[in-house]
Order: structure tokens, then sequence, then C-alpha cells
């Protein structure tokens, strides 16, 4: 494929509603770890964003916002309730739409999925404790009440209104690996027995009454999308078939776009570990959901990305000229080359390849948190204004990583006594 090819399909506009995408790459949800301890903004945040609109992508998708600070997934995540931090909020704004690139904000909440010893309590929408292997990371939570769901649902609204006054082009619900949105539709983690849980339709009334607040809060205008397992690859959990299924009750509703993942830390995916096989035909392809996003684009018209697995400018171009996406998602690649936009629209191949990042540990390598961790060091070295450094031990990072991370919590937790 030649040059000029290369730009004629990656380069494309595309039109979002009211919104034009300048090209067909888009920066999927990194975690970044860059807000204080008390969970605000910071100029990190600002700093890294500036950066990544400067190499090229058409969207850039923010690392998961809270909705709220008694719920935090990691240590130093950024947390929107209300609007103390609307100035830097539109600073990050302004940072990240410059030379023309979108800004989307991805609103979440972790659920279940964080770790011992940083919030309170963790709640979920069933008292279901994680497997064996990640009992000693993750308490067993408690189950929301109906009260409490109708809270976060309005929570997930008010984000999204503040993101839409800070300057953000759109916001993206996280919908995937196994934080709350992923917890109320899996039928192993939502064992509820009134509207919220029991039939996959009930299961996936919370999606869609998340998805209404946020659509009532910032408008029809205003760009909403989801990521979204294609399973959970987890026994009596999320299938493909009903993936399907809130993918076309999601796209009945007026979602604008919808990004195709896969996975939990339990069974993670979304990092290509060997928990979940991968099929020859998908290797040869390299986008790990490109097989289950053409069975979505036989069920919707909605615009569709898939995140996961893409090394080469081919299989870029390949997945766009199939019709099965119309969006590439680089995730890992930006931490590594945060202009890799601009080397692929000019034809050329990415000057690093994504690799599975080992310790050698075996317990620590079989999960998604490794990835989690040494990629959030990589932003962090960016937002202080470094270069990434794409070879770095995976080893040194993780013990870097364990005391800091210990030590975050219990900053965290004391701010709270």
């Amino acid at each position: 494929m030649t040059a000029a090819n290369s730009t004629q399909t990656i380069g494309q506009t595309f039109s979002l509603g009211q919104v034009t995408v300048k090209n067909r790459l888009v920066k999927s949800a990194l975690s970044e770890a860059l807000g204080t301890t008390d969970n605000r903004v910071t100029q990190g945040l600002v700093t890294l964003y500036r950066r990544w609109a400067e190499g090229g992508m058409g969207i850039l998708i923010t690392g998961n916002v809270m909705v709220d600070r008694r719920a935090l997934g990691e240590p130093n995540n950024v947390v929107i309730e209300d609007e103390r931090d609307l100035p830097l909020l539109q600073a990050w704004a302004q940072a990240g739409t410059s030379q023309g690139t979108q800004l989307w904000m991805q609103i979440n909440h972790p659920g279940k999925q964080s770790p011992i010893g940083l919030n309170r309590q963790n709640v979920a929408p069933s008292a279901i404790p994680f497997g064996k292997e990640l009992a000693n990371f993750f308490a067993t939570p408690r189950e929301l009440t109906h009260d409490e769901i109708l809270e976060i649902i309005a929570r997930f609204g008010r984000t999204a209104a503040i993101a839409k006054k800070a300057g953000f082009s759109g916001v993206q619900i996280h919908g995937a690996h196994g934080y709350l949105v992923s917890q109320f539709l899996s039928g192993k983690h939502n064992q509820r027995n009134d509207q919220w849980g029991g039939s996959a339709e009930n299961r996936r009334r919370f999606v869609l009454a998340v998805y209404a607040e946020m659509r009532k809060q910032v408008g029809n205008d205003f760009p909403i999308g989801i990521k979204l397992n294609s399973a959970d690859f987890q026994k009596g959990g999320f299938s493909e078939e009903e993936s399907l299924d809130v993918i076309r009750a999601l796209s009945d509703a007026g979602i604008n776009m919808i990004e195709i993942s896969g996975g939990t830390y339990e069974a993670p995916a979304m990092s290509g570990t060997k928990k979940v096989p991968v099929k020859d035909s998908t290797r040869r392809r390299e986008a790990y959901f490109l097989e289950f996003a053409e069975k979505a684009r036989a069920t919707t018209k909605t615009p569709l990305m898939v995140t996961g697995g893409f090394r080469s400018l081919a299989g870029m171009n390949e997945a766009i000229e199939s019709g099965a996406v119309d969006f590439v998602g680089l995730g890992r690649a930006l931490a590594i080359e945060p202009d890799v936009a601009k080397r692929l629209l000019a034809g050329l191949e990415p000057r690093y390849q994504v690799k599975p990042i080992k310790t050698g540990i075996k317990m620590v390598d079989n999960m998604a948190l490794m990835e989690v961790v040494w990629y959030s060091r990589q932003l962090r070295r960016m937002a202080h204004g470094k270069q990434p450094k794409p070879n770095e031990s995976a080893l040194l990072s993780f013990l870097m990583n364990a005391g800091e991370h210990g030590f975050k919590t219990f900053q965290t937790r004391r701010l709270r006594a």
C-alpha cells in the first residue's frame, strides 16, 4: 500500500453528527493517574494532551474521569463532581482540542474494581467477590441500593455537563474492562433480582439510564460514545449475543460512537495476555475484535471503533476499508510514540512496536494491571515534559510502582480520615 493510499484511508474526515473529525485515528483511553492526592485536575494533563494533539490524532479520549470521590479506581484519579476545577478543565480542553483535534472525556465509576484500602468501601450491583487470583487485591463489595444507583446515574450526567461547559468535544461512557457499567451488564457480577438485574434486558437498564441522563444534560448535538466489551470472557458473564443486544439498544437511543473492546482484569483480553486465546485469523488481521465488529456492523449503522492489536499501517487501513469499523483506536502506541499519527498519515510505520510487558513474575504478568502500571509511568514522564522510555524495564517499573502505589493509597486514605 502506498503512502498516498494510506493517507486517503486513515486520513479521511468523518462526520459525527454536527462534528467533523479530521482523520480516522483515535487515541483510546489510557489511565494517566495524574490527578492530585485529592483527585483534582493538574497542569500535567494539560501538558500531556497538548503533546498528543500536536501529534496529529483525530480524537483524543481521556483516561477515566471518576464521578465520585468516594469511589476511586486508583490513587490520583481525576474526579469531576462539581465546577471547582473549571479553569484547569478549560485549559485541558483547549490543549487537547488544538490543531483541530477532538477531545472526549471518558467518564467512569469503578464499582468493585478498586484496590483494597483505597476507598472506605467498594460498591457493586451485587456483593460478589473477585476470583481467587485477584481476591487479595480487591475487597468484596457491598451491594448498591436502588437510591444509590439513581444517584450514580445522576453523577454521570453531571460530569458530562461539566465536560461540555469546559470545552471538551464529547464524552465517552466507560462500559468495558470490568468497571461498574460492565459489572451491571454481566450475569456473573450482577445477580440482583430487582429492575436492575436478573434478565439481560434488566441488566442493560443501567447503561441505558446513564446514557439517557447524559443526553438530557448535554443536549442532542454533543457527541456521546461508549467503550463496550464484545464479551468479558468469563463463565456466566457478558456474552457476544448480549453485547450485540446492548449495541442495538444504544444505537436506537442515539449514541454517537461505539468503541469495541473486551475482557476484565480477571480475563484481560485488552492486554493480549494468554488467558484469552487469539485466533490465527485475528492475528493476521491484527486487531483483537474485528470479527465481532463485523457482527456489530451488520446490526447497526452507528459509527464503530476497534482498539487493541493494531501494529501496522496496512492493518489499520484494511480495517477501515473493510467497512467493519470507521475509526482505528490506538492506546499504548501513543504512550511510547506520542507523534505516531503524523508518521502513519505520512505513510510511515511506527518507530516502535507495542510488545507485552513482562516482569518475570507469573502472577503479575498474567494480569492487565502490569500493563496499566508500565504505560502510566510513560504518561507521567511526558506530563513532566520528558520523553517516554520505550524500553524501560518492566520489573523496575513494577517495583517502583508498588512502593508509590502503597504510599499514594496511604495519602488518599489519610486525607479522608
